[in-house]
């Protein structure tokens, strides 16, 4: 049996490039990006899924398109106030987009091709970085630095929230099955995860405050 579009012609809203990419973020976001396709991104639309090739050429440029609305959501670095609370913000927000949309910060890892918003972020982080004093070459390594922390993060992250959600007591089994007497360090670990100290600073946040530290400490080298 053939698939029949969700939608009958007479509700059927024009199909556009903001509504098609909308559309795939969305089934993005709730089955992650493998289960993405042309014919069940039509299908949601309401349209033929030969309708969706009058927009983009082929899927490769429909995730380019979806991984350009999500860096058009990452908030660009204040120009007022200082710089530190400009681009800790900024990198923040960055951080919370990509977690709201797991199978971005993946995908961005892989050959993309140019994306206006993702060049404005990268514009707005390495202005930012010159208008407090840092020398060209240090803008280079303070920018690395700073966007492998957002990315890598999250990349390391994901997984673990995605099992945290699965098995919410998997952390209480371990510490009562760790043989405490060989493994202390370890179980001391697991113990202030489940504690509220965990709580008080988001690991991300304790890292990025890091390297603002370390970077401060480089002005105008």
């Amino acid at each position: 049996m053939s698939m029949q579009p969700r939608q009958s012609a007479a509700t059927r809203v024009p199909l556009s490039l903001d509504r098609m990419l909308g559309a795939a973020i969305a089934l993005a976001d709730e089955g992650g990006i493998e289960s993405l396709s042309m014919r069940r991104l039509a299908l949601e639309l309401g349209v033929e899924a030969m309708s969706l090739y009058h927009y983009v050429a082929n899927k490769r440029e429909l995730l380019d398109g979806m991984l350009d609305l999500v860096f058009g959501e990452m908030g660009l670095p204040s120009e007022e106030g200082d710089w530190r609370s400009a681009l800790r913000a900024s990198a923040i927000s960055a951080h919370h987009v990509l977690l709201s949309h797991p199978w971005a910060c993946r995908l961005l890892m892989s050959p993309t091709g140019p994306s206006p918003a993702r060049l404005r972020w990268m514009n707005g982080v390495l202005g930012r970085f010159r208008a407090a004093g840092f020398s060209p070459e240090m803008t280079h390594h303070a920018y690395h630095a700073l966007d492998s922390h957002i990315v890598g993060f999250t990349l390391w992250v994901l997984p673990y929230l995605a099992l945290a959600r699965e098995r919410p007591d998997l952390a209480q089994e371990l510490l009562a099955e760790m043989p405490l007497d060989e493994l202390p360090h370890l179980a001391e670990h697991i113990g202030v995860h489940l504690s509220d100290r965990a709580a008080d600073t988001s690991e991300f946040d304790y890292g990025l405050e890091l390297i603002l530290d370390g970077l401060e400490t480089r002005i105008g080298s």
